[in-house]
């Protein structure tokens, strides 16, 4: 009885359209009563009692959702019209016609579906939108003006407008083939992630409210976020063209990733809360990090330096500088150092006696020709392999399990730590005038340690005549 009580209700409202084509539009056209430039064609009427829904997989999540009885292709717009909050994901949907007549909506999540285009302009109560993960090539918010959040990741779009939306606050747009953002007039937005799309500049000069901005993996070729002053995580790296970053006026920065672009200089002098830096990769022939007292970690490997400065980087724990030019390195003031990394660069000396906390050491590849690790008590790893060392004495690490020391001129080489018998990994190969090895435990070493030069053997003191 119902089925045929649709029919006949769908039958009258097309031959009424017929007959009054001027008073009101057909069904079949383009419904726009609230706004003649509506792109979108509908087929329901806001005021009418029936709301069609040409999509089953649609019509069926309504069923369940307690909104609808029968699979018929339509609901009853009563039903509807009163619903805040909609979560139709995951439920394989294609058209989501009928969207449009719910318009006290202020919440839709409607992702991981099939959907190619979507209609909003008439739900401009809106406040939440989670689109992302479909297959839509464009996306129309211009009338949402109430929207404050936006998760439309994961899909096909080319270009994105929210200039109208000024009450924007989060905005999710990554993975998609973006060429040209606006967000020009969001002037509330905190969080922007925008990463993975094809970008070649982007303005945020008015986004003044900026905390977080995620821009890696696109072909940006300058980012300006000078006027950001609330701005506290810049992720802008694997842009593989940027060469100009200007930070100079984000003083709240605390996290800034800028790996993997093309920048010659870096300012962060005014980033005095930064704790983590990440540029590596870039063409930096210079970096004073001089002001960041609070920085935690620090990579600036693979650059062009020739001097570095963390004398004064106390709460320094991670240092990340190998595979650049410097000649000197001084972590004298960096006591809380737990990670240090400078191999391949061009050092002749290394003193961390004071880094009590150092875990893990690598300064293979440079011209070192002394290293003193007296102090660093703490210390698991050492690789020191590929210098001009000619003595080595590691009896102070005594939680030192894995030592790398070959390809030097050694000709002393003390491993006393009373931690032998933990070593996991270890090569003291080719130092051609090293003979004797002081070691904790003769018998252990000789039992244990095979792979040697044939001149090389352990002793427990080999001073002992």
């Amino acid at each position: 009885m119902k089925k045929l009580l649709y029919t006949l209700l769908a039958v009258s409202i097309i031959f009424s359209a017929c007959e009054k084509e001027e008073e009101e539009p057909t069904n079949t056209g383009n419904n726009n009563t609230e706004n003649n430039n509506d792109p979108c064609t509908y087929i329901n009427y806001p005021d009418s009692g029936i709301t069609f829904i040409v999509d089953a997989n649609f019509e069926q999540a309504l069923i369940d959702l307690g909104y609808d009885n029968y699979l018929n292709g339509s609901v009853y717009t009563s039903m509807i019209d009163t619903v805040t909050n909609l979560d139709i994901a995951f439920e394989g949907i294609s058209d989501l016609t009928g969207i449009e007549n719910f318009t006290a909506l202020t919440t839709l999540r409607c992702n991981s579906n099939q959907l190619a285009s979507i209609c909003l302009n008439r739900n401009t109560a809106l406040t939440n939108l989670e689109c992302d993960n479909n297959q839509l090539t464009s996306l129309d918010v211009s009338n949402n003006l109430a929207l404050t959040q936006l998760y439309c990741y994961d899909n096909q779009l080319t270009s994105l407008d929210v200039s109208n939306n000024t009450a924007l606050t989060q905005l999710y747009c990554n993975s998609n083939q973006l060429t040209s953002l606006d967000v020009s007039g969001a002037t509330a937005l905190t969080v922007l992630n925008c990463n993975s799309n094809q970008l070649t500049s982007l303005d945020v000069s008015g986004a003044t409210a900026l905390t977080n901005l995620v821009c890696q993996y696109n072909q940006l070729t300058s980012l300006d976020v000078s006027g950001a002053t609330a701005l506290t995580h810049l992720y802008c790296s694997y842009n593989f063209q940027l060469t100009s970053l200007d930070v100079s006026g984000a003083t709240a920065l605390t996290v800034l990733d800028c790996e993997y672009n093309q920048n010659t200089s870096l300012d962060v002098s005014g980033a005095t809360a930064l704790t983590q830096l990440k540029c590596y990769n870039n063409q930096l022939t210079s970096l004073d990090v001089s002001n960041n007292l609070a920085l935690s970690t620090l990579r600036c490997n693979s650059n062009q330096l020739t001097s570095l400065d963390v004398s004064g980087a106390t709460a320094l724990t991670v240092l990340n500088c190998n595979s650049n030019q410097l000649t000197s390195l001084d972590v004298s003031g960096a006591t809380a150092l737990t990670n240090l990394y400078c191999f391949e660069n061009q050092l002749t000396s290394l003193d961390v006696s004071g880094a009590t906390a150092l875990t893990v050491l690598n300064c293979n590849s440079n011209q070192l020709t002394s290293l003193d690790v007296s102090g660093a008590t703490a210390l698991t790893n050492l690789a020191c392999f590929e210098n001009q060392l000619t003595s080595l004495d590691v009896s102070g690490a005594t939680a030192l399990t894995d030592l790398y020391c070959y390809d030097n001129q050694l000709t002393s080489l003390d491993l006393r730590n009373g931690n032998n018998n933990n070593f996991l990994f270890f090569d003291w190969r080719n130092n051609p005038n090293l003979y004797c090895i002081n070691v904790d435990d003769f018998q252990y070493s000789y039992n244990n340690w095979f792979d040697i030069d044939a001149q090389m053997y352990f002793s427990e003191d080999c001073n002992a005549k």
